[in-house]
């Protein structure tokens, strides 16, 4: 077939818009380096899927499901680990989500145990 014509596809496959998208699946597949099943004979990746399809040298249900994966969407991965953010940033740790170190701990009874005590000599 010296040219071809989306007339000489329709009867492989009747509908034009149906035509239309595997061939454009097809060219793509081309495009990332799948085999070609013809001669390119200098012809650009849409014209060479048109070609394969009216010479039926293409699967059109493989081509059916190489569409269907392409246009699934994937979900997005969920982040691995957020850090906790303080969106109010408080004295105390009163949600358990801060790490608090053992000094630290330490140093929080000493003022607590010096206000105790100061409370107590005033009165």
């Amino acid at each position: 077939m010296a040219r071809v014509t989306v007339e000489d596809c329709v009867e492989k496959v009747p509908n034009r818009f149906e035509l239309v998208v595997y061939a454009a699946q097809r060219a793509r597949n081309i495009s990332r380096g799948e085999e070609l099943t013809i001669d390119r004979d200098n012809d650009k990746n849409p014209v060479v899927a048109l070609r394969e399809i009216a010479d039926e040298t293409v699967q059109l249900p493989a081509l059916r499901s190489d569409l269907i994966r392409s246009q699934a969407r994937e979900p997005e991965p969920e982040p691995v680990e957020e850090e906790v953010q303080d969106l109010v940033p408080t004295e105390q740790n009163i949600f358990g989500l801060q790490e608090v170190s053992a000094e630290e701990e330490a140093a929080d009874d000493v003022r607590a145990i010096e206000a105790a005590l100061t409370g107590r000599a005033r009165r």
